[in-house]
């Protein structure tokens, strides 16, 4: 529930449209919902301007159905779930027709509402290559879910730098850069030596054994000589795009 969501409640109280006791019950629910297993928070969106997203790795199937199926009750519009698999996407499907899904980026949507772009500066997704694209869709997705512009350039990794220096466009016209690689991780001080805006570094796990599942990349880009450049954690796709959302909305 959000803060027009609670003034419509407010207003619809005013006007006899709604009986107290219900609006009682609703706001007696605002901090958070509990469901034995999960604890909702239903302040998030009051607090930070998205609703709880869910994480769906670990997680039991019906538990998922419950914390959708809650979240639709107390009047959440877009909902997103992210590390889920098809499966859970079926589950979701059973208990919504607004559910879809984004294979490559491993997301669930359920979108009850058109999304409204909050700003035309664009966000640009890219990638060192095409191992990396589930990943940078986590990213791309989330940001896109949150009300951004998003520019995807894909496989233009340093083994072959003219690829990205040809599509320079898209990195210029950006507002934010989420540089997205493996291996050894250059791509994202490349990336922040060319241009002059905010460059997020998601290391992925993709890689030989000497990449120990991206820690290589990890190291490679919090040591980056370039100035302008923050770092998530590894394969942390849903983080980029949400830090990236919020700094392309300032």
């Amino acid at each position: 529930m959000d803060k027009s969501q609670i003034e419509a409640l407010l207003v619809g109280v005013q006007q006899g449209k709604i009986a107290v006791d219900e609006a009682m019950e609703q706001l007696r629910e605002l901090p958070y919902s509990d469901l034995g297993y999960a604890k909702i928070d239903n302040h998030r969106a009051l607090r930070n301007g998205y609703p709880e997203v869910i994480f769906c790795q670990g997680k039991a199937l019906p538990h998922i159905q419950g914390i959708v199926q809650k979240m639709l009750e107390r009047g959440e519009r877009n909902i997103l779930a992210t590390r889920a698999s098809r499966a859970v996407y079926e589950a979701v499907a059973e208990i919504t027709g607004e559910a879809e899904y984004h294979e490559d980026a491993r997301i669930v949507v359920v979108r009850r509402q058109p999304v409204r772009l909050k700003t035309e500066k664009p966000v640009a997704v890219v990638t060192g290559g095409t191992a990396d694209i589930a990943v940078a869709e986590e990213a791309a997705v989330t940001a896109e879910v949150l009300g951004n512009r998003v520019e995807r350039l894909y496989d233009v990794g340093v083994a072959g730098l003219h690829r990205l220096l040809s599509n320079t466009g898209v990195l210029f016209s950006a507002n934010v850069v989420i540089a997205v690689a493996g291996m050894e991780g250059a791509l994202a001080s490349v990336v922040g030596g060319l241009v002059d805006k905010p460059v997020i570094a998601v290391p992925t796990s993709v890689g030989y054994g000497a990449n120990f599942g991206g820690l290589s990349a990890l190291l490679s880009m919090l040591n980056s000589c370039a100035s302008g450049v923050s770092v998530v954690n590894i394969d942390n796709g849903f983080g980029a795009g949400y830090l990236a959302s919020m700094i392309n909305q300032m």
